[in-house]
């Protein structure tokens, strides 16, 4: 999702990062209304220095009196305490505010993230939302910290420091008539050629992200067929068009602070040869040409302060536009308005003539799909590779909504549905189970948390994983790593098998959660869980003819169209397609 690249003088970018820092700032009127009057009075107080200073000078070094230098040191010592504790002040909460700001932000773009179908999910991409959530908050948290920290007094220091140098000397300040725009036209030169390379940025930011992901994620296959080399020169290539643009990045910012020093050198020479004249002239004073050039400085780090911030100012953009984008993708599952809270049957499953697309897909996964599944009954679904199996299963749990037709929960549409009580009443096992990272029993109770160890100990025995969770050190204490990389790929079936079990739903979906499985296992899993679901409704999605022969009715799929249903003999005796799958597995005679 690189997003369009603006017009440079476009101020939509601008106008992007304003409405979602107004949108997430509001709750922090207050302390942002303490923090500016802190900025203010510590501005002021710094401004009122140089002038006490050229007082000291003037009057009471000049003139020898050394009671004005005391009375007038302990204003300065009491003016610069008050001017450390307002600073103190408005840093604190300058910086709770920005993490406050982070904070909401982060969690705005992650809850919206889960509001996310699997649709949504693939427009985007899993790396890009990651960085999304990390990398580009962190940059919008980052401008609203300088903001509070520099922004806020900046404009304060450069106006002050301009009445106060023409209140010490009118010609001389002519010298800031020449300063202040070449400095503001060097600096907005500079920031205006940043814009286009912090996208492009952000977006390699995003490659290198996908990567990374996905040789840790495919490590072992890596490693099996020998490409070493060629994911290192992979990443290499990510890792180095992220350098370039970086070092793009780096060039501009290194040329700013030399152009803004190079004017304040200029400047400053500039007022000491000029406020030399006017002393020599009896024009003015040392303690007022010491002020001015105090002044003269306050107004350029004013300005550099600034620069700071016209240097984050662009990135933050292209980050806020990237997050408004998450956060204004509607997602394609909507929970109803006025949702069902309460079902009258327990378990009926219908599928009605369902089709379903993905975007910018030329052809449907599904279309005109039937399909009937009852309470003790087995519904089997099987077909070849991309015939849409896994597809039609989504649609139940709402993991997708149909693009045509009507998925039936006990004669409600899911759409109608109040989430929690389809999450309740459904439950599916992923064709790649994944488990959290944690412990068994925390894995387990994902969907019952008030589940007792016996019912844990009771759902492992009937997905035969009872055995190698006991030799487990620890038992159901034991620890799972993220993803369950620390089992092998039978064992988080297993897991995942039992996972669906503790929850008790009415409706069971298993999308080939018993492919890692040997044969043993298998049936002794597919016996043990007749029983235990006996008066549930179950789909099994397999690949596996043997673990699917047996069911009460199998649904033939192909090309996204049901081309078949019945049982096995049936359809061995009148169906081409379904023939074809089981002889590719099993003899004749097997199959008979």
């Amino acid at each position: 999702m690189g997003g369009r690249t603006p017009d440079l003088a476009d101020p939509e970018s601008l106008r992007v990062l304003i409405r979602l820092l107004r949108t997430h700032l509001g709750p922090y009127k207050k302390p942002i209304a303490l923090l500016v009057l802190l900025q203010l009075l510590q501005t002021s107080t710094t401004l009122y220095l140089p002038t006490l200073n050229a007082d000291i000078i003037d009057q009471g070094v000049a003139n020898g009196d050394t009671g004005y230098i005391l009375t007038h040191g302990g204003i300065m010592i009491a003016v610069s305490l008050v001017q450390v504790f307002c600073n103190i002040g408005a840093v604190f909460f300058g910086a709770r505010t920005a993490a406050a700001l982070g904070r909401d932000v982060r969690a705005g773009v992650f809850a919206r993230v889960q509001s996310f179908s699997a649709r949504e999910v693939g427009q985007f991409g899993a790396p890009s939302l990651i960085t999304r959530t990390t990398n580009d908050v962190q940059q919008v948290q980052m401008l609203v910290l300088m903001a509070f920290t520099l922004m806020v007094s900046a404009p304060i220091m450069c106006v002050g420091g301009i009445i106060m140098a023409l209140g010490q000397d009118v010609p001389l300040s002519g010298v800031l008539l020449a300063v202040v725009p070449v400095l503001g036209i060097a600096v907005s030169l500079i920031v205006r050629r940043m814009r286009p390379l912090f996208r492009t940025m952000q977006t390699r930011l995003d490659t290198v992200n996908r990567v990374l992901r996905e040789q840790i994620t495919g490590n072992r296959v890596i490693r099996a067929f020998v490409r070493d080399e060629y994911e290192q020169e992979r990443f290499r290539g990510a890792n180095t068009e992220l350098t370039d643009v970086s070092l793009a990045t780096g060039r501009l910012m290194a040329l700013m602070f030399p152009t803004v020093m190079t004017v304040v050198n200029l400047s400053s020479v500039a007022v000491v040869w000029f406020g030399a004249h006017r002393i020599d002239s009896g024009g003015m004073q040392i303690g007022q040409l010491t002020a001015f050039l105090a002044y003269l400085m306050q107004i350029v780090m004013a300005v550099m302060m600034a620069t700071f911030m016209f240097m984050m100012v662009p990135r933050a953009e292209v980050c806020a536009e990237r997050i408004e984008e998450v956060l204004g993708t509607d997602t394609s599952v909507v929970a109803p308005k006025s949702p069902v809270t309460e079902l009258r049957r327990h378990g009926h499953l219908e599928v009605r003539g369902a089709d379903f697309t993905y975007p910018g897909a030329e052809a449907s996964v599904l279309r005109g799909v039937d399909l009937v599944a009852r309470p003790g009954e087995i519904t089997a679904i099987i077909g070849s590779t991309g015939s849409g199996k896994s597809t039609l299963l989504g649609l139940v749990p709402r993991l997708m909504d149909a693009t045509d037709g009507q998925v039936l929960v006990d004669g409600e549409d899911v759409r109608t549905l109040d989430p929690v009580l389809l999450a309740k009443t459904v439950s599916l096992v992923p064709q790649k189970p994944y488990l959290f990272s944690g412990t068994v029993a925390t894995n387990l109770r994902y969907g019952n948390p008030d589940a007792s160890d016996e019912e844990l100990w009771h759902a492992l025995e009937v997905a035969q994983a009872k055995e190698f969770v006991s030799a487990l050190e620890g038992g159901l204490d034991a620890p799972i790593a993220q993803g369950g990389t620390n089992v092998s790929g039978g064992q988080r079936q297993r897991l995942a098998i039992a996972r669906t079990l503790v929850q008790r739903p009415e409706i069971y979906l298993f999308d080939d959660s018993f492919s890692a499985l040997d044969y043993a296992t298998d049936a002794a899993l597919r016996s043990a869980l007749t029983r235990e679901t006996a008066e549930a409704t179950v789909v099994i999605v397999a690949q596996r003819v043997s673990t699917i022969r047996d069911a009460d009715r199998i649904v033939v799929l192909d090309e996204g169209r049901v081309v078949g249903a019945g049982r096995h003999h049936e359809l061995m005796a009148d169906n081409e397609t379904y023939r074809e799958i089981v002889l590719s597995q099993l003899t004749e005679a097997e199959a008979a």
